[in-house]
């Protein structure tokens, strides 16, 4: 049995992952999902980190999951903890000391023209899905987007990347660029959107405890 700890993304909360969470305990693991202090405009890095890590508490065999914006968390988990692995999800991709709110520019990033947010960010989702996803945002007020990035070097940690075959928020060579140049790796590929936790649960289970052999 592992601990998967899920990591929700900007703007996210524990509902992003509800769908997941019993693919996961059915297969035999534990799971925990805290929720960022997103909301908070004090808290930073070191306030994300604490409450990823007071949500583990004694549990062990650790698999740190970030999605999306959660991806700048997620690593700072194997800095302070015992895990097995990392697995980023849609990522954003830090660099040792990049502010959040520079990332966009630093990694090229262009968007998607021509889009809504939901059809950038809920395609493929179950449309009764998509209904409640407004109910569970939060607005993302936190200090972190000005802080730098605080770890020197990305933890000695084995990492997957798994991007969404037709995520339209990040398009998949973008993903592939940023992490081949800023992991040196090769993502692996899923059915879905940016929203894969919502739109294709079962599969997600799967291919995350795959990655346990």
């Amino acid at each position: 049995m592992a601990t998967f700890v899920l990591i929700h993304g900007g703007g996210g909360s524990a509902w992003d992952w509800h769908l997941l969470v019993p693919e996961l305990t059915d297969r035999g693991h534990d799971v925990v999902v805290p929720e960022l202090p997103i909301e908070d405009p004090s808290a930073g890095f070191g306030e994300f980190r604490e409450t990823v890590v007071d949500a583990i508490g004694e549990r062990s065999d650790l698999v740190v999951v970030g999605h999306s914006y959660g991806a700048f968390t997620a690593p700072l988990i194997a800095d302070e903890l015992p895990v097995r692995l990392i697995v980023l999800l849609t990522p954003m991709i830090p660099r040792p000391g990049e502010r959040p709110g520079d990332w966009w520019d630093n990694t090229g990033y262009q968007g998607t023209e021509g889009l809504s947010e939901e059809q950038q960010f809920y395609n493929g989702v179950p449309a009764e899905i998509v209904a409640e996803a407004a109910a569970h945002n939060r607005d993302q007020v936190s200090a972190e987007g000005d802080e730098p990035w605080p770890l020197d070097a990305w933890p000695d940690v084995p990492t997957k990347v798994l991007i969404g075959r037709t995520d339209r928020f990040f398009l998949p060579d973008f993903q592939r660029r940023v992490a081949a140049d800023r992991l040196q790796v090769t993502p692996d590929e899923i059915d879905g959107g940016h929203a894969v936790p919502l739109s294709h649960p079962r599969r997600l289970a799967d291919r995350l405890t795959s990655y346990l052999r």
